[in-house]
This record gives C-alpha cells, sequence and structure tokens, in this order.
C-alpha cells in the first residue's frame, strides 16, 4: 500500500509518525512546506520531499495534512493526480458537501474526512472518520487501526468525535496539568506530582477499559461512604466540573 501525506505537521506529522513505524506493510511519501521539516522525516528513513503533485502521483492513497484554509488551494493542485485514489482529509471543519464541491471532476475512488488525535504518534489514536463520497469503510478502518482505534460515523457525529477525542487530549492533559499543580501546593516537588498524575490517568484508564466498565463504576469503587475521595469530588462538582467539561465540548 502506497500512502502520501501532504503536509505532514502536527497532525500529519503524528499519523506520518506512528505508521512508518507501526504498519510495515505500508509505503510512505511526506510532503512538507519547509526544507528543515523534510530533513526531520529524511532522517528517520522516511521518503520525504517538497513536491506534493509527484508524492499523490506515486500514491495509491492520499492524505491531506494541511490546514483548512489551504485544502481548497492544495485540492486544486492536486486533482490531476488524484484520479482512482482514496483522499483522506485531516482538515477538521470543513463540511462533506464543501469538500465534494472542490473534489468534483478529480475521479476519485472515496474521500473520507478523519480526525485522529495526536497519539496516533505512539499508536495510540482514538480516530473518527466520516466519508465525503465513495465507500471505503474497511480501508480506512484498517488504516488508523494501525495507529489505535477507529470508528466510521456519519458526518453529524464527527464533531462530537473531533471533540471528545482529538480536542479531547488536550482537556485530558490540561486537567493533568491541574492535578500536578494541586499536588505541588499539597507538597510534591513538582517531578513527584507530574509522574504521579500521568501514572494515575493512565491505570485509571487501563483498570477501566480492562473491566469494560462505565467510569462511575470504578469511582464508586474508591468512594468509601464518608471518606476523603467522595469529599474531593463533591468539591469539585461544586465548582462546576463536570458542567465545565460538557460546555467545553459544546464550543
Amino acid at each position: 500500500m502506497k500512502i502520501a501525506i501532504i503536509g505532514a505537521g502536527n497532525m500529519g506529522g503524528a499519523v506520518a509518525l506512528g505508521l512508518h513505524r507501526l504498519a510495515k506493510d505500508v509505503s510512505l511519501t511526506v510532503t512538507t512546506a519547509h526544507a528543515s521539516t523534510l530533513k526531520k522525516y529524511a532522517a528517520l528513513g522516511m521518503d520525504a520531499t517538497l513536491e506534493n503533485v509527484s508524492a499523490a502521483e506515486r500514491a495509491d492513497i492520499v492524505i491531506l495534512g494541511v490546514k483548512p484554509w489551504l485544502v481548497q488551494s492544495v485540492l486544486e493542485q492536486l486533482k490531476p493526480a488524484l484520479s482512482g485514489k482514496v483522499l483522506l482529509s485531516l482538515a477538521a471543519g470543513i463540511p462533506s458537501a464543501q469538500m465534494a464541491q472542490w473534489l468534483s471532476g478529480a475521479n476519485l475512488k472515496a474521500a473520507y474526512t478523519v480526525i485522529p488525535n495526536l497519539a496516533a504518534e505512539i499508536g495510540e489514536s482514538m480516530t473518527f472518520a466520516s466519508a465525503i463520497l465513495g465507500e471505503a469503510d474497511d480501508l480506512v478502518k484498517s488504516l488508523f487501526d494501525k495507529v489505535g482505534r477507529t470508528l466510521i460515523v456519519d458526518e453529524r457525529r464527527l464533531k462530537a468525535g473531533m471533540m471528545v477525542a482529538s480536542c479531547g487530549t488536550a482537556f485530558a492533559l490540561r486537567y493533568a496539568r491541574a492535578a500536578m499543580e494541586g499536588g505541588v501546593q499539597l507538597g510534591l516537588y513538582p517531578h513527584e506530582a507530574l509522574e504521579a498524575v500521568y501514572q494515575t490517568m493512565k491505570g485509571a484508564v487501563d483498570l477501566a477499559g480492562s473491566h469494560g466498565t462505565h467510569p462511575e463504576a470504578e469511582i464508586d469503587r474508591v468512594t468509601t461512604p464518608g471518606g476523603i475521595t467522595i469529599r474531593g469530588l463533591n468539591a469539585m462538582e461544586e465548582a462546576g466540573f463536570t458542567a465545565s467539561v460538557i460546555a467545553g465540548l459544546k464550543v
């Protein structure tokens, strides 16, 4: 399988690094806008180039990793090279009808909007994908399952997936920062608080995931009646914890 990632910035780069490390059946080419970035990927053994069109011409699957405001102009450049291929756009916030209009005449096999997160770099992304035109669900899922887990959804649920999983990386790490600061206030050294918070978050997720339980089921196991944990949870709720998280997801 030959894949070209057009625009290996933050998100495109994370996907490129994950596929390079974990997808041994993939022949990968990445393009960048700057020679300095190109050298970084070349040093890792990737085929890296500044030429978008030539990279797309050699690929079976083209992953578009450019910023949303560049998508239309880059697609115009790539159109002659897209015939018979699958296009996967990582650009968020562009309606599928708009993308389909920009892709008119490209004669693609299929096109999808795909929203991974930065953990694709280490094979732990939660990716949501939605069809723009054509059908290649199995291909898209099998590809992004190489760098984490993938759900194929309709366009209506794509934004929800983006907020929970892609933006959610930042939201989870903001909690980690807050918990670290709290740990320091309580007397831990910063490096101790950071280690404790990261390991606790990882352990909590792995525990609930291994049991397949609702988060509240595991919360109940640690909230002793009259104990410290329930007092802490109630204090967080009084400060608007759950409401604030939901408000952040709904922006």
